[in-house]
């Protein structure tokens, strides 16, 4: 038996109970939750990335909630040394720690650590920049799925900086960043025990849908127009902002940036989906489903 630590890892699709399941294991195990999610970390946004309620904040210590502001720059390499930072923290504690994972990458990383990528042509960024500047997000999703269907299909399709990236190294190296990702694997001082967490299909877009119709009960839409002003931060090129962004600018109508709302994360979900199947499932992996 290892005396190491032992960081539970809890993945799954949006919607599908990640916050609720990963504050009832640090309740069992009297300990503190890291979160793996890109969006929750900044502290202007709460009702668009469905932070966990301020109650839970409050009972049970969270990493990398509020830990930043819109305006900083959040990297998969900076998560690395915060999340390792953070556990290092729990650790001293307690044997274990819980880290509820929304972003694929970020828990890759902290399991794995980070692949080396190429450097890119600084032409190509500026000209893919461009272009993501002058076509938005419909440009760079339409660019990615012809150019690295794979990207697009298991990548992080909702951060515009990662696609960018993922773009400038297929054009500049004529492979998929994705081919990049086969580094060995970093040794970590403790153990990792995987927990996905599954839905019915039907179910978790229902589950989807009523997230985003209470967001929007909850004042989403006047917490969208205060960040409105800001609506060029990479931090906000998110869903559930950028549609709301799209209607305040007159190009589509609210009801509408609702429906794609629902739609966009119904989709991401999907993407989630194939990512975990293929990255994060197992023989060792748990898997809890039907969670209602």
């Amino acid at each position: 038996m290892s005396d190491k630590k032992t960081a539970i890892i809890i993945c799954g699709p949006t919607a599908v109970g990640k916050t609720d399941y990963a504050f009832r294991l640090a309740e069992k195990y009297h300990t503190q939750i890291l979160s793996a999610d890109s969006r929750q970390c900044y502290r202007e946004l709460d009702i668009g990335v469905a932070k966990p309620e301020a109650e839970k904040l409050q009972a049970v210590r969270h990493y990398f909630i509020n830990s930043h502001s819109i305006a900083d720059e959040v990297t998969a390499a900076g998560f690395e040394r915060y999340g390792l930072k953070a556990l290092e923290e729990i650790f001293s504690q307690s044997d274990v720690a819980i880290v509820a994972g929304g972003t694929g990458l970020y828990v890759k990383v902290l399991i794995e650590g980070l692949d080396e990528i190429p450097q890119t042509d600084p032409l190509v960024e500026k000209s893919l920049r461009e272009k993501w500047l002058e076509g938005g997000m419909p440009w760079l999703t339409a660019e990615l799925g012809s150019r690295d269907a794979r990207f697009a299909t298991s990548g992080e399709m909702r951060n515009p900086q990662r696609m960018l990236r993922a773009l400038a190294v297929k054009i500049t190296t004529g492979k998929s960043i994705l081919d990049f990702h086969t580094a060995a694997r970093k040794e970590r001082p403790f153990n990792v025990q995987k927990i996905l967490l599954e839905a019915p299909r039907d179910l978790l877009y229902n589950r989807i849908n009523q997230r985003v119709d209470r967001m929007v009960e909850d004042g989403l839409i006047e917490e969208a127009q205060k960040l409105f002003p800001q609506r060029s931060l990479n931090a906000l090129q998110t869903i559930g902002y950028r549609e709301l962004f799209d209607s305040f600018e007159g190009k589509i109508t609210l009801e509408r940036a609702i429906e794609l709302i629902r739609q966009n994360t119904r989709h991401y979900a999907k993407r989630q989906i194939t990512w975990l199947n293929k990255y994060f499932r197992d023989d060792q992996t748990r898997i809890i489903t039907s969670l209602d």
